[in-house]
């Protein structure tokens, strides 16, 4: 349905630019939407809405002369209800841009609407490489890792040491397929081969039958396609049977500080994971971090530093071009460089936003100096390599013609 709506658009956009340069209604208000009480409520959730209203008020609270209001909701992980809210937000209240955004089905959802409407998506909590790929659109901008990007980290590193066979646990989702699907060919690409896989609902309980499906095919690796508390649980529940204690490697391909926290070094100890967000990179990550932990009393997610920077890169270019149309800003986002906690980094045509990614190793208990201090750096993905360009992706979403003011 996008790609479809491609050709049209540009000159929608071409000519939105030229007639709406200005604020349509003396402010700019952006929607945090995302997931409060479920799943993953803990990656995102009510951190994002603090992450959100940091950025505002490093804004001063105005972008362009105009006051910024923000409104939250809690689409419950269901993509016909993302769906509901948001054009009730676009129609009656004049919401400017979504942020935050996990699941890639309500996103899907929502970049359709948000092509309709003319404004903004940007997504830091789905992870669909399709995203910025074969659903591109002008108006949606990627700002955390994507499934092509962690499967080139977590995949290509332990592939490389020797790990070349493979079995999947799948969340039953467009994300969870996506992730399997961009991790299998990662393996493949480095003589690996993938012995099989198991698909579960969304918000698994029970996890005893597919941990034992996947230890029984003898694989090297045990990789959970999955996030939040699947995850959590999928690990958890894989110690009662000693997987991950001796020849199979257990893998989570999606996995956030967070979920290390909730299960402590002792399990979690030795997992790889890749990410291009550690709140102890640098002196940038660190300051946000501490700013950010006084008030939610926890370490920022990846997603919940992807709202941080996204809503700031936002309302400066929203500054800069003196206008809330989306065409116009997504066109200015583009142009202007972004700034990842003191590290540039850029957006390209398709809308995703590239950097570097780390790849780490979960500390033991005796390595942590501090709390929270989880993290060890094996390797480094430049961005070249983590990301595709737009015509690798897929992406046949012209850049807007709008003109930057």
């Amino acid at each position: 349905m996008v790609r479809r709506l491609i050709a049209p658009l540009l000159a929608a956009v071409v000519w939105s630019s030229c007639a709406h340069a200005q604020f349509s209604d003396g402010k700019l208000v952006i929607g945090v939407m995302g997931d409060q009480s479920g799943v993953v409520a803990d990656v995102g959730g009510p951190g994002s809405i603090i992450a959100a209203r940091m950025a505002v008020e490093d804004a001063g609270g105005t972008a362009g002369g105009v006051p910024i209001e923000i409104v939250t909701a809690d689409h419950q992980n269901k993509p016909d209800l993302a769906v509901s809210i948001a054009r009730e937000w676009f129609d009656r209240r004049g919401v400017d841009v979504i942020v935050d955004l996990p699941h890639t089905g309500a996103v899907l959802g929502l970049m359709t609407v948000a092509t309709e409407k003319k404004r903004a998506l940007m997504v830091s909590g789905a992870a669909s490489a399709d995203i910025t790929g074969s659903r591109c659109s002008p108006y949606v901008t990627h700002w955390t890792d994507d499934t092509y990007a962690l499967a080139r980290g977590t995949a290509a590193a332990l592939t490389e040491q020797g790990l070349r066979s493979w079995y999947f646990l799948t969340a039953d989702y467009a994300f969870g397929h996506d992730l399997e699907r961009d991790a299998s060919r990662v393996v493949e690409d480095h003589g690996g081969k993938v012995l099989g896989s198991a698909r579960h609902p969304l918000n698994t309980a029970d996890f005893a039958s597919l941990l034992l499906r996947a230890q029984n095919s003898q694989s090297q690796v045990i990789a959970l396609a999955s996030a939040g508390a699947d995850t959590v649980n999928a690990i958890k529940q894989a110690g009662q049977f000693a997987i991950g204690q001796g020849s199979q490697r257990l893998v989570a391909l999606h996995a956030f500080v967070t979920d290390v926290h909730s299960l402590g070094l002792d399990t979690a100890q030795g997992m790889i994971i890749t990410t291009g967000f550690y709140w102890n990179d640098n002196d940038g990550t660190r300051a946000f971090a501490a700013r950010f932990e006084k008030r939610h009393g926890r370490m920022p997610t990846r997603e919940q530093a992807g709202v941080y920077a996204s809503v700031a890169h936002y309302l400066k270019a929203a500054a800069a071009s003196s206008t809330d149309d989306a065409g116009v800003v997504n066109a200015a986002m583009r142009k202007l460089t972004v700034d990842r906690f003191g590290v540039p980094a850029q957006i390209l045509a398709s809308g995703r936003v590239v950097y570097d990614l780390g790849v780490y190793r979960i500390k033991a208990l005796n390595q942590s100096r501090s709390a929270w201090d989880y993290y060890e750096r094996i390797a480094v993905v430049p961005a070249a390599e983590a990301f595709r360009s737009p015509a690798a992706a897929g992406c046949t979403a012209p850049e807007t013609d709008a003109k930057v003011r």
